[in-house]
């Protein structure tokens, strides 16, 4: 086998080995989405989508906290930053 045989075999093998993995990829995606619209429409995402209105709406920019909140997070930060300065 002359080296231009072996790199014409090595080229096809490539190309074959890439397109085996393509399609097996492609077929997993349609596998997925198919088994995602077959849960939603059986209802057995429910938790899910429940879960999803527990949560506050997004067009909502920053919560303000409260006086309480802030005093113990400033708190929280300067007895770290003692025990960080004494080890």
């Amino acid at each position: 086998m002359t080296i231009g045989e072996m790199l014409e075999q090595s080229a096809l093998l490539t190309v074959l080995g890439m397109t085996v993995v393509f399609v097996f990829l492609w077929f997993m995606i349609i596998c997925m989405n198919a088994t995602a619209q077959l849960v939603h429409k059986m209802g057995w995402d429910r938790d899910i989508q429940q879960s999803q209105n527990i949560l506050p709406p997004k067009n909502v920019s920053g919560a303000t906290a409260t006086p309480e909140i802030t005093a113990a997070i400033m708190a929280a930060v300067t007895e770290y930053r003692k025990k960080e300065l004494h080890e």
